[in-house]
């Protein structure tokens, strides 16, 4: 598609093509064991570049100590263009034997329109209940789209 723009050859092509990766690459640094978030936008800051360009979605459970840093990132699912089976479950599996003291949930929305559909209600109103029957806080369920989010948090959806 590139190689389409009058004066864009192959190797140009190419030399754009390296630098979106490499922008991506550096945009989506690792999560370190000890990281801690202090808010929503903390996290969209760090999936962003990660999950918004993704043809599926992608639900991430970060497990989290007791003072909210983070022990290890777990993929729970990887789903279609719009849908993504999660079941607690498989969250909350890594969270016992990691001995986590609180989750957050985050996934994308390959529309990009962060808004949360009522499956993604469901399953946090589930996965909070989940959560409080075996001791484990629920902090944030997070939809990334494409430059916006929704932490289902802030919206008061998570109590």
């Amino acid at each position: 598609e590139l190689c389409e723009e009058p004066g864009i050859g192959p190797a140009k092509a190419a030399e754009i093509l390296a630098l979106g990766e490499l922008a991506r690459r550096f945009a989506a640094t690792p999560l370190a064991p000890g990281t801690r978030f202090t808010s929503s936008r903390q996290v969209f800051a760090h999936f962003h570049e990660r999950l918004r360009d993704r043809k599926k979605e992608v639900f991430l459970t970060l497990l989290l100590d007791s003072k909210n840093r983070v022990l290890r990132e777990i993929q729970v699912s990887e789903g279609s263009l719009n849908a993504s089976i999660v079941h607690p479950r498989e969250v909350f599996q890594p969270v016992i034997r990691e001995s986590a003291a609180a989750v957050l949930f985050v996934h994308n929305h390959p529309s990009g329109d962060p808004e949360p559909s009522r499956e993604d209600l469901e399953l946090t109103s589930r996965l909070r209940d989940a959560g409080a029957l075996m001791g484990v806080r629920v902090l944030d369920h997070i939809i990334i789209g494409s430059g916006r989010y929704i932490s289902l948090a802030d919206q008061g959806l998570i109590g």
